[in-house]
């Protein structure tokens, strides 16, 4: 659907307002699409994407800084979220036995089957994307690196 329908509105000021609009809304289409997905296994957004970084380091552990670091939405409080997912069983924590300062926070099998459950239930939450052909996703994701260039 077009956004001019979507929103309600026949005019803007330029392109450039109408894809900035259009960005935004779909940015706030797909938050929304995914909430309501994860809201079966009682995870968050913020929850899911920390779970994603850390499968990415599996087996091996990441710190809170570098978890920082990689989250899509950097106004999230990473140290908050490991605890909650540790509180689940979902991740670990372990000291460095040569710096006690230093925490390595892995994910755990619970947390691992938890996403496995998840791509087979959701296609890895991209089956709501099917409208675009690979190429288009392709040209989309060229235009949005560019967009941030």
């Amino acid at each position: 659907m077009k956004i001019e329908d979507e929103i309600q509105q026949r005019s803007f000021k330029s392109t450039k307002q109408k894809a900035a609009i259009n960005i935004m809304y779909t940015y706030f289409w797909v938050k929304e699409k995914l909430f309501n997905a994860l809201k079966p296994y009682g995870i968050t957004l913020q929850q899911y994407n920390v779970l994603r970084i850390l499968k990415g380091q599996f087996p091996n552990g990441i710190t809170t800084s570098d978890i920082r670091e990689r989250m899509l939405d950097k106004m999230s409080d990473a140290s908050r979220l490991v605890d909650r997912l540790e509180a689940h069983g979902l991740a670990e924590k372990r000291v460095n036995s040569n710096d006690r300062r230093l925490v390595s926070i892995r994910i755990t099998n619970s947390g691992l089957e938890m996403l496995e459950k998840i791509s087979a239930d959701h296609g890895s939450l991209d089956g709501f994307m099917g409208n675009l052909s690979s190429s288009e996703f392709e040209k989309l994701n060229a235009l949005l690196d560019k967009l941030r260039g």
